[in-house]
């Protein structure tokens, strides 16, 4: 059914049950902000309606005009039939309590670094105040840079991408968040670019998803530029320069923290003598890794 077709649709809770249906019949995937139908339905119709996000039942049964009825069923066509990530449709995105603008020029923020920058790095981080300057290579939308200047407030971040595209989304989030003086968006090839300057923090969530993974990618994820994605044929390329460079451009006593996907075997087995430290999310403990400036070839 259209968008503009009549349809015996009255309520919010009508249209959460449509969209249910819908995304079910369409095999959608999800991961990006929600895990089933029901809550990327529900976040929908709500963003659409422009109702609280987590204010859900006391709206159910609502009843809506025929514009807004036809405004959510045109989102949930969108998200169904061309299977386009939830975040696009909605120009935003949720890392904990913090909001990002996202649109196609930039991966959809997801990352295990932000539950780590949320608890200050603590206890590898036993200073947090006296952070000076953080780099977050491959930046993206910006959110991992903006969460390390809102965690180390004294600390200059550079924010760098080798695309224009994810640096415009960027400057466009650093200014959201008023942190135009401490956050600088740098146009870079990993650290081609970059001045002879030295962090006492590294983050970085690269592009790792191996080529064989790639691939298989569900239609949402392939929605994603593919350059935030790609991680060569393992999955470490970009790892690799990272382990390669990062020790020239940290301070004394400097950390590198990296975010790997399920590559933990394969850079294992790739760096045998390596004595990665491996951080604890959600999720795991094979996610994260962090190495000492001193521990960096």
């Amino acid at each position: 059914m259209s968008a503009g077709a009549p349809l015996p649709f009255r309520t919010v809770r009508d249209l959460v049950r449509y969209g249910v249906s819908s995304l079910n019949q369409a095999g959608a995937f999800y991961g990006h902000g929600t895990q089933s139908a029901y809550d990327e339905a529900a976040y929908l119709v709500l963003h659409t309606l422009h109702l609280p996000l987590d204010m859900l039942e006391p709206f159910l049964d609502a009843a809506l005009s025929e514009a807004e009825i036809n405004s959510v069923l045109e989102v949930l066509e969108r998200r169904a039939r061309l299977r386009v990530p939830a975040a696009y449709l909605t120009q935003e995105a949720w890392l904990g309590a913090h909001r990002f603008y996202v649109d196609e020029r930039v991966i959809v923020p997801r990352s295990f670094i932000a539950e780590l920058l949320d608890t200050r790095l603590a206890p590898w981080i036993a200073a947090p105040d006296q952070v000076g300057r953080v780099l977050d290579m491959c930046t993206g939308s910006g959110c991992l840079a903006i969460l390390a200047a809102l965690a180390f407030p004294a600390a200059e971040v550079d924010a760098v991408d080798v695309s224009p595209d994810a640096l415009a989304v960027a400057r466009r989030n650093i200014a959201d968040y008023g942190l135009g003086e401490r956050v600088r968006p740098v146009q870079s090839d990993l650290f081609d670019a970059l001045p002879a300057t030295r962090y006492d923090l590294i983050i970085s969530n690269p592009p790792y998803v191996d080529r064989a993974s790639m691939m298989s990618l569900p239609k949402e994820y392939r929605a994603e530029p593919e350059i935030a994605l790609a991680g060569g044929e393992d999955g470490l390329t970009v790892v690799r320069s990272l382990l390669r460079r990062s020790r020239a451009y940290l301070n004394p006593g400097g950390k590198l923290i990296v975010e790997i996907g399920h590559n933990r075997a394969a850079l294992e087995r790739a760096y045998p003598d390596t004595p990665f430290t491996w951080l604890s999310v959600a999720a795991g403990d094979d996610f994260v890794f962090m190495l000492d400036r001193e521990l960096l070839a």
